[in-house]
């Protein structure tokens, strides 16, 4: 079990985190949806130990969570220079030695004998992706997944994070395409101003998309046809 309670984060006088509070159970495939500059990726780096909260505890099972309980996946991927892909898959094997790179890369057909920057975008998700999976953590912290990644490849981590919650594994994921997470997950966390405003469960997912829209939405999208009238 996930618990984090009162999570608070400030910088200066900017509240980053504020109260936040959710709790995420061994199996659960949990998203989090929430507007530009919500603080989803605040949140995330905090539960990886990135940032320290200035208020607020993170436990797992009933301990402190620690980075090494969480496999994260950070939006954006760095990578060092004239390092292949395969060479990037072996800065990890020390803590997994019996992890199969072949077998995984069948499904995730990387030239891994290939430097990382004549790679693709879609081709250096999925490394970091990879590399992330290799650790073998309990909990999985990804953010945005999903972009760059071709179709075959979103079906492919779509049934990769079934199969590993119904293992016993858990996942929390962003995604600003609620497709993805509407069709992966048990549960989505609305985040907006630092808090978890609202927790849908399956049967209220047609309610997602409007929850995420406010009266300042509705008249931008009015304004769309306005600017695109010719005067």
């Amino acid at each position: 079990m996930i618990t984090a309670t009162g999570l608070e984060l400030r910088v200066s006088s900017r509240l980053l985190l504020g109260d936040a509070t959710f709790r995420i159970a061994p199996g659960d495939r949990v998203g989090l949806v929430g507007r530009n500059g919500a603080g989803k990726s605040t949140l995330l780096d905090t539960l990886y130990g990135f940032v320290s909260p200035a208020a607020g505890r993170m436990l797992y099972c009933g301990m402190p969570l620690r980075r090494g309980h969480v496999g994260y996946l950070p939006a954006s991927n760095h990578f060092y220079p004239m390092l292949t892909g395969r060479e990037y898959l072996r800065l990890f094997r020390s803590r997994r030695p019996e992890f199969d790179i072949e077998g995984w890369n069948e499904l995730f057909e990387l030239p891994l004998d290939a430097l990382i920057e004549r790679y693709s975008l879609g081709m250096q998700k999925k490394l970091a992706l990879l590399g992330v999976l290799s650790l073998g953590r309990p909990f999985l912290v990804l953010d945005e997944p999903y972009n760059g990644l071709d179709l075959e490849m979103n079906h492919i981590l779509g049934r990769l994070l079934r199969e590993l919650a119904a293992g016993g594994g858990t996942v929390l994921v962003t995604s600003h395409v609620l497709g993805t997470l509407k069709d992966g997950c048990n549960a989505v966390h609305l985040l907006a101003d630092g808090r978890i405003l609202r927790t849908f469960r399956p049967h209220e997912y047609g309610q997602l998309e409007e929850s995420l829209l406010d009266e300042e939405t509705t008249r931008k999208l009015a304004r769309v046809q306005g600017l695109l009238t010719p005067r």
